[in-house]
């Protein structure tokens, strides 16, 4: 940098730069020195050794003072003339630049197309593998046994792979039913090595549900949203089977497996497990409508295919010359039963796609006769979001001409109109809608497996859900081996129900009778604790211990007899609410027994199958499950609401993109990543794909 005395000195020069070059200071013209310049009055400049600053030495300074001032205020001969070169020598200075950086630029390019190319070529094989595998005549011939004589696969095909492979045959045979949210997160967490890994599933791949209704109008693609199965079991050197779980005996610990081979033929066979996981998710709730195979569902990719070509359909045939006004208004009106996030989401992104690319490919004149209704049993959408989100998201959609019909339940669903009752001065009106499509989404109902173990199992009688312990644990069946995660199960929060057990250890200490015990506020924080441990989800009630003690000490004795801790316990169920049944959610409890199944492969090393009591360790070597929740968040059409944690916001564009950065994060790997930027760039740039 030019010191103070230097800019004193030289003010305003134009001509000369000043440069350092390893202590020293030059001056340096931008080209060659101008001729009126004699070669002995150049300056010279020398940082003085004992000074911070640059000291001037130079012979005749007042005289190159002038010369400098007169080639930069334009005086003299030469002046015109370098300022011309000056400004030329900028312009070329920067196109030198640019034409460097673009160079730069494209050879960084190239240079990825290259290594791409030379990547590429390395992923092909022009040599067979004829590797021989041994494979164990018990897996090409399985005995037959259990209560049907069926086949029982106690050996797998695959388990000779390798010697990973086969090191863990005899390890603790864990099966997982299902290949949802539950299931994945499950195997993401455990360890490899410390179980024989089996996953049995109809469907080979992990299918991320959340954003499901962008791909039914073309705004994702169907393979941004699917993981192959294997690619998961892999990491844990597990096996995967495609096939159906249809029964399962606890007493022999068999899961009854269904398949279809290449005949269509269905055969079953046996399925040993040490560890059960059940995490077959579930099915759409009917609620006795008659009419709804006129509908669709939302479930599955090959409902979210089906519902694409079902759109497009409609709007292809409302385009004929043969079709008639009326019936061109019918195939345009769209249908959405249920208020709930799939739906408004569905209905968000269809009215998206007919706003937004209809206009592109299809005559504009059925743009003025789409309608799209939203049915809801409730008084408002999101009726389990925050009423201000509720509010914005009903105003978002009469902005958006979207049609949302509150306090209407579908009385039935014909092929061509819904008739829906709506009450108008407290008393039920029946109305009606033409409909060209209706998509169903309503809540969930039991799987057929789950409803079948419901039966067979005791204290099974919830009829939505399996129920479990705070452990996940299925109750009435072995404690320790079969468990239940995700939309299929719900988990019990009777905490009354449990008193005794919580005071049977306090009463034989004192050695008295459970019900005749009268607890006093020391042994009542004890039980207070005991809750916690067992229900978590308890605690934020049991926050306040001396004014609980207080408030149900109702007769004044100081201490709390059998009924009063009874009449606490019930007012604590009272508050706690079932689990939801989102992906969030099964999400937590996969993770959960991940971490607890990898807790009791450490507690226990080298274990093997049979040879290990799981009732025993389940409940010692980890506490109960307690879930978190994190927040909610719907896309309701170019916006988007949040409610997280008691902060409930909604916006436009921003919030899409945090939306979409949210969901982006969740995506089960980097190929899901990458495919979900490239199909939100394409929309951008070339709309959606409006092709089924």
């Amino acid at each position: 940098m030019l010191s103070h005395s230097i800019r004193s000195r030289l003010p305003g020069c134009a001509a000369c730069r000043i440069i350092q070059l390893s202590g020293y200071s030059t001056v340096r013209f931008l080209r060659s020195p101008p001729k009126n310049i004699p070669d002995r009055q150049l300056l010279i400049l020398q940082r003085h050794p004992l000074s911070t600053q640059n000291v001037f030495r130079a012979s005749r300074p007042s005289t190159l003072r002038s010369q400098c001032r007169s080639l930069t205020t334009g005086e003299g001969p030469g002046a015109s003339k370098v300022s011309k070169e000056v400004r030329r020598s900028r312009i070329l200075r920067f196109g030198f630049r640019v034409l460097a950086f673009s160079g730069g630029v494209m050879l960084f390019g190239f240079g990825l197309v290259f290594a791409f190319f030379v990547y590429d070529a390395t992923t092909y094989r022009t040599d067979p593998d004829n590797v021989d595998i041994p494979v164990s005549q018990t897996a090409l011939n399985p005995r037959r046994g259990g209560p049907k004589n069926l086949p029982i696969a106690e050996v797998l095909v695959d388990d000779h792979d390798c010697d990973m492979k086969l090191e863990q045959k005899d390890k603790p045979k864990l099966v997982i039913l299902g290949t949802g949210w539950g299931s994945v997160a499950l195997m993401k967490s455990l360890n490899p090595g410390d179980y024989h890994v089996t996953v049995v599933s109809p469907v080979n791949y992990f299918l991320f549900t959340p954003m499901l209704p962008s791909a039914t109008v073309g705004t994702l693609g169907l393979s941004s949203l699917v993981e192959p199965i294997r690619l998961v079991v892999q990491r844990l050197r597990g096996h995967f089977l495609r096939a159906e779980a249809v029964d399962v005996d606890f007493d022999e610990k068999l899961v009854e497996i269904s398949q279809v081979d290449c005949d269509g033929n269905r055969k079953n066979f046996y399925l040993p497990y040490d560890k059960l996981v059940i995490g077959v998710g579930s099915t759409t709730n009917q609620h006795g409508v008659k009419g709804l195979e006129h509908c669709n569902f939302l479930k599955s990719i090959d409902d979210a295919r089906q519902i694409k070509a079902k759109v497009l359909r409609n709007l292809e045939v409302a385009c004929l010359p043969t079709t008639s006004d009326e019936e061109r208004k019918r195939l345009l009106s769209f249908v959405v039963c249920g208020g709930g996030p799939t739906g408004v989401e569905f209905a968000a992104e269809l009215f998206d796609m007919l706003n937004e690319d209809l206009f592109r490919s299809f005559p504009r004149i059925l743009r003025n006769e789409i309608s799209v209704h939203l049915i809801q049993s409730r008084s408002h959408i999101l009726n389990t979001y925050d009423e201000t989100l509720s509010l914005y998201a009903e105003r978002r959609f009469a902005h958006d001409q979207v049609n949302v019909l509150t306090n209407s339940r579908v009385k039935e669903v014909q092929s061509d109109k819904i008739l829906f009752t709506q009450m108008e001065d407290g008393k039920p009106v029946v109305k009606e809608i033409p409909m060209g499509f209706c998509l169903w989404s309503t809540g969930v109902a039991q799987a057929e497996l789950c409803r079948k173990l419901s039966k067979k199992l005791e204290g099974q009688n919830n009829k939505h859900a399996l129920e479990t312990d705070t452990h996940l644990r299925l109750l009435g069946a072995p404690r320790g081996e079969v468990y239940a995660i995700g939309d299929c199960s719900t988990v019990q929060n009777n905490v009354a129900d449990h008193i005794l057990s919580f005071l049977r250890e306090i009463a034989w200490e004192k050695g008295r009778d459970p019900q005749k015990i009268h607890l006093t506020f020391g042994e009542w924080r004890d039980v207070a604790q005991r809750v916690k441990k067992r229900f978590p989800q308890a605690s934020n009630h049991l926050r306040r211990l001396d004014k609980l003690f207080e408030q149900y000490d109702i007769d004044r004795s100081g201490t709390l007899d059998f009924h009063e801790l009874h009449e606490l316990l019930v007012q604590i169920d009272s508050k706690l609410t079932s689990l939801p049944a989102t992906a969030q959610r099964a999400n937590q409890q996969g993770h959960y027994l991940g971490r607890k199944f990898n807790k009791i492969a450490l507690a226990v090393p080298g274990m093997r199958s049979k040879e290990v009591n799981f009732e025993s360790l389940d409940e010692s070597v980890y506490r109960a499950f307690e879930y978190k929740h994190l927040g909610s968040l719907a896309y309701i059409g170019n916006a988007a609401v949040f409610d997280i944690n008691g902060l409930s916001f909604g916006g436009g564009l921003l919030a899409v993109y945090l939306w979409r950065s949210i969901y982006f994060a969740q995506s089960v790997s980097i190929r899901t990543r990458v495919m979900m930027a490239m199909d939100w760039a394409k929309r951008a740039l070339f709309g959606r794909g409006m092709i089924s």
